[in-house]
């Protein structure tokens, strides 16, 4: 027996953290870093170790120097959380 299942409802499904990511693509995120940086900015692309490519990025460090980059490629030991913005 064949279950019907909604392939719709399958790609939008979080089964494993990546995942969040998959489903993010193109979409805003908020990335907390080590050291009081923060980042939000478009996901472009990412991998299994957390690398990103980020678009047009505001960056904030110390919760007051903030800067505008275009593109920015995030090393992912460095990331200490993420979240859709």
């Amino acid at each position: 027996m064949v279950d019907n299942v909604d392939p719709q409802q399958t790609t939008n499904t979080i089964e494993e953290p990546l995942d969040l990511f998959r489903l993010s693509l193109d979409e805003q995120i908020y990335v907390k870093m080590r050291n009081d940086r923060e980042l939000r900015g478009r996901l472009h692309a990412y991998d299994q170790h957390l690398n990103i490519i980020l678009g047009n990025v505001e960056e904030t460090i110390y919760k007051s120097t903030k800067r505008n980059i275009p593109m920015l490629f995030v090393q992912g030991d460095g990331v200490v959380l993420v979240a859709l913005h």
